[in-house]
């Protein structure tokens, strides 16, 4: 079945494409997410990797329309039984939004590096 615009107009274009993570960006590796984390301190995780894919798939599915406050409160809701949108600042200390986008290889929504929505830094 096809997920998307994109799966039309390139077809079997997977090629290269990490199945851990099927809604990264084109171009987007693993290998380069690691080496932003490192850069920001973070340690590779399972739940960062979980933030990093529930960024993508947001993105993936909003491709036309990201808003960062809904985008913020999507992850709230995506990440509640693990505490929230407080335990997302404490895996990304640069925010949930700015610094997981960074990692997850997506342009930061506009108002993203706003201290309320998505930054500390």
């Amino acid at each position: 079945m096809t997920e998307s615009m994109d799966d039309i107009l390139h077809p079997g274009d997977d090629a290269g494409r990490n199945p851990e993570f099927p809604h990264a960006p084109d171009g987007w590796t693993l290998d380069a997410a690691m080496l932003r984390a490192g850069e920001d301190g973070l340690t590779p995780s399972d739940d960062l990797w979980e933030a990093v894919r529930a960024l993508q798939e947001y993105f993936a599915k909003n491709e036309h329309h990201v808003n960062v406050r809904e985008l913020h409160d999507a992850m709230d809701e995506k990440f509640y039984q693990k505490g929230g949108i407080k335990f997302l600042y404490r895996l990304l200390p640069g925010g949930p939004v700015a610094q997981g986008c960074r990692i997850a290889g997506l342009h930061p929504p506009p108002g993203s590096n706003d201290p309320s929505f998505g930054s500390v830094q």
